[in-house]
């Protein structure tokens, strides 16, 4: 499943965001810092149109959507890479997820208390990558260099810890240097915070929602300063908050008035999936109709080790149909009869929204 923690300054917005996508209040919200100490962890669906479709075809109540681990961790604060705030504590907790969505302030607002003497977005920024970076440094400096004489995988890593000190000790972020594969399979262990694929979350007022072009001029500068050229997205989550509490079927008009066509949730998830390369292939039979979360580029075999272990193993063969296809014929038995369901082997590269039957042996 995949994992997305996000992280930010105190008061800029985090637990509100969590409770948001949750759509429950489950992080404490408070107008002081700290009010988060453990990480608040929640598990939210997919959101995927095709599902419901695909349950009226092969006549199934049940639906199971595909799945996203969010951690709302406790606001990093100047010095939590030695200790500050509580410190290394929520470092640790951000060190467990894939990606991490970055939740910057942009609104303001005098009754909610800035941690730092003065609300300024890039410092904010900057604050944050520099902690995630020195406990990077703290993390790669304490690792030992093999003695005697040294396997292929031992001088690779050796090669590239050095590389790493180098890079680390002049304040730049893991991801913007250039590995190959072997280097970043050497490193893998330590789980690197800098290495990680970082997502912007702009949390914006209402009015700043109201004049966006002006808003994402603003922020476009803001990333310019920083050097940042990551996946961001604006939202208001207090907007977010309100939508909520309308009937489903208002929500689309009030997105509307303020020129957005889906939710802050709905965006955030379709740019974590793309930050990662994930897609999702769809299994629909009388049971069920599922989504499944795997890399693009995995191959049959490999996505329907994701259903369950043994099916890598005991692969034989798969049956597809492309979800459009799928609708279009109605079902599994017309696609057979048309010609359109697909039988593939190991070498198939599945593929986002491929409807798929695996033929597994015993």
């Amino acid at each position: 499943m995949l994992k997305v923690g996000i992280v930010g300054l105190p008061n800029v917005g985090k637990s509100t965001l969590f409770n948001t996508l949750l759509k429950k209040k489950v992080a404490d919200v408070a107008n002081y810092p700290f009010c988060t100490i453990e990480p608040n962890v929640g598990v939210i669906e997919v959101p995927d149109a095709r599902l419901p479709v695909l349950a009226d075809i092969v006549k199934t109540n049940t639906i199971i959507p595909a799945a996203i681990e969010f951690y709302d961790i406790a606001g990093l604060v100047k010095g939590a890479s030695v200790g500050e705030g509580l410190g290394n504590k929520f470092l640790s907790h951000i060190r467990e997820v894939d990606t991490i969505v970055h939740v910057v302030r942009l609104f303001e607002d005098n009754q909610i208390i800035h941690v730092g003497d003065l609300h300024e977005p890039v410092n904010d920024i900057s604050t944050i990558d520099t902690e995630l970076t020195l406990a990077d440094v703290e993390v790669v400096t304490r690792q030992k260099t093999p003695k005697g004489t040294l396997s292929k995988e031992e001088k690779m890593l050796v090669v590239t810890l050095e590389k790493l000190r180098k890079h680390l000790d002049e304040g730049k972020q893991a991801r913007l240097l250039s590995f190959i594969n072997e280097e970043l399979e050497s490193i893998k262990y330590l789980n690197l915070l800098t290495l990680k694929p970082v997502i912007f979350v702009f949390n914006l007022s209402e009015q700043q929602l109201e004049n966006l072009n002006e808003t994402e001029n603003k922020i476009q500068t803001i990333l310019s300063q920083v050097g940042s050229t990551t996946e961001y997205i604006a939202l208001s989550a207090k907007l977010e908050t309100d939508l909520l509490e309308l009937p489903e079927t208002e929500r689309a008009e009030y997105l509307s008035q303020f020129g957005l066509k889906s939710s802050g949730l709905d965006r955030l998830i379709q740019i974590a999936y793309s930050t990662l390369g994930l897609i999702s292939y769809l299994t629909a039979g009388a049971k069920e109709v599922r989504a499944w979360t795997i890399k693009k580029g995995t191959l049959a075999p490999q996505a329907a080790g994701v259903i369950h272990t043994d099916f890598e193993r005991l692969f034989i063969k798969a049956e597809i149909v492309p979800y459009k296809q799928f609708v279009e014929v109605g079902g599994w038995a017309q696609a057979k009869e048309k010609g359109v369901a697909k039988i593939v082997g190991r070498d198939y590269e599945i593929q986002d929204g491929d409807v798929v039957d695996f033929k597994v042996g015993v």
